[in-house]
């Protein structure tokens, strides 16, 4: 029996994005997790008596140039070559812009394809490597056609950094289809590139791993890596953790909750289970307080306290911190009677809000706030006239919102 780790785009180094970052308790956990969750690769991989580790691209982040990045990696490859346990890389589109996959001098266990192709055995098995790496920062074309014939009578394993048919979110690497790889005669295709862990196919297997450790809520939950298992020339799969803080997106209903203690109470309870639940060693969670509540205006009107009282409790399961809290009540109707003055003026700044001239000069104030905003930033921020509409519609209706909470909130 033969074992193998697959993993993919762990992206030494990678900053996670996170408004956690400003808790001091946690910075240290957030800033080095890349780092950990690879060491935690390690870590599995000799407790787990692998025979190599499959690295299928994005192993860098980008150009940065860092010793210490270089000295960290050699020194957890250092530990699978005491081990005997060989390395398998292809480039991906990060690493081909990286300087440091070119200058540092790899422990001779690493194995590196380069642009043109190649096909490497596994120590005296009958277990063959084949892979191809990224030349440079992009592959438009499909890269299958560089691959050689598979084997006979062995176990072949192709790896490749593609983002198949295409993947929202990701650019279009090496582009091929499931299809495509499946008539080719190899019988496991470690894929890199997308973050999101998928099993393709199993006959032959065609495994995208996702990401070791996320780095933003737009890689939520936990990640994993993949496990091969190769006995009697049949492989078989498990998913093993890695990631050292989780990005959560967490949904509390406070419906039914009629004093601050209740409220209180239940966001303790689910936030509580939420730890409980955890994999990781901490979770970023993005948090939306919704429901039917009797408490909605108050809550509203409260609602820079109740952040940090949540945050608070969520701190206090000493493995949660809150990243953001959104309150979001839009979809429950109001109890308040439309003909009381408060509700008179709900109507009536309803209505404003759907004036074109209102509508205008909020574009005009965001055009002149966004022109003190260096450029690059303005175009992440409102790339385009859908963004800018989005913006305009979601202010004015906080606005609104603000006074309405504040003024039926002091009448409830």
């Amino acid at each position: 029996m033969i074992k193998i780790l697959h993993t993919a785009d762990v992206h030494l180094d990678s900053p996670l994005k996170s408004l956690a970052l400003r808790d001091e308790n946690l910075k240290n956990i957030v800033q080095t997790a890349t780092r950990t969750a690879f060491s935690r690769l390690i870590d599995l991989g000799l407790a787990e008596g692998i025979s190599a580790i499959l690295i299928a691209g994005d192993l860098f982040d980008g150009v940065e140039r860092s010793a210490k990045t270089a000295a960290f990696l050699t020194g957890q490859l250092d530990r699978l070559k005491q081990a005997d346990i060989a390395v398998f890389y292809i480039k991906g589109n990060h690493d081909a812009e990286n300087p440091l996959t070119g200058e540092v001098s790899l422990p001779d266990n690493v194995h590196v394809f380069d642009g043109r192709g190649g096909r490497h055995q596994l120590g005296a098995t009958n277990i063959w490597v084949h892979g191809v790496s990224f030349s440079g920062r992009q592959a438009p074309d499909s890269l299958l056609p560089k691959f050689g014939s598979p084997e006979p009578d062995s176990i072949n394993i192709a790896m490749l950094h593609t983002s198949l048919a295409g993947s929202h979110g990701h650019d279009s690497y090496a582009p091929c289809s499931v299809a495509e790889m499946s008539s080719m005669g190899f019988d496991y295709w470690a894929l890199g590139h997308v973050h999101k862990r998928q099993v393709h196919s199993d006959a032959p297997w065609i495994v995208m791993p996702g990401i070791p450790q996320g780095r933003d809520i737009g890689e939520a939950g936990p990640k994993s890596a993949t496990l091969l298992t190769i006995e009697d020339k049949t492989i078989s799969i498990s998913e093993v953790p890695t990631s050292v803080a989780d990005f959560l997106g967490l949904k509390i209903d406070i419906g039914g909750c009629r004093t601050d203690d209740e409220v209180r109470s239940h966001v303790r309870q689910q936030l509580q289970e939420a730890a409980e639940d955890l994999a990781a060693d901490a979770g970023l969670v993005r948090l939306t307080v919704a429901g039917r509540a009797d408490l909605k205006w108050q809550v509203l009107r409260d609602q820079n306290a109740w952040i940090e009282v949540i945050s608070e409790i969520a701190r206090s399961t000493n493995r949660l911190w809150i990243e953001k809290i959104k309150f979001d009540f839009s979809g429950e109707a109001d109890s308040t009677d439309n003909r009381s003055a408060v509700g008179e003026l709900e109507t009536l700044m309803a209505e404003i809000r759907e004036e074109p001239a209102i509508a205008a000069t909020m574009r005009d104030l965001l055009e002149n706030l966004a022109n003190e905003i260096p450029t690059a930033r303005r175009a992440r921020l409102l790339p385009d006239e859908e963004a800018v509409e989005q913006l305009v519609r979601s202010l004015s209706h906080a606005g609104a919102e603000s006074i309405l909470a504040a003024m039926k909130g002091a009448s409830e």
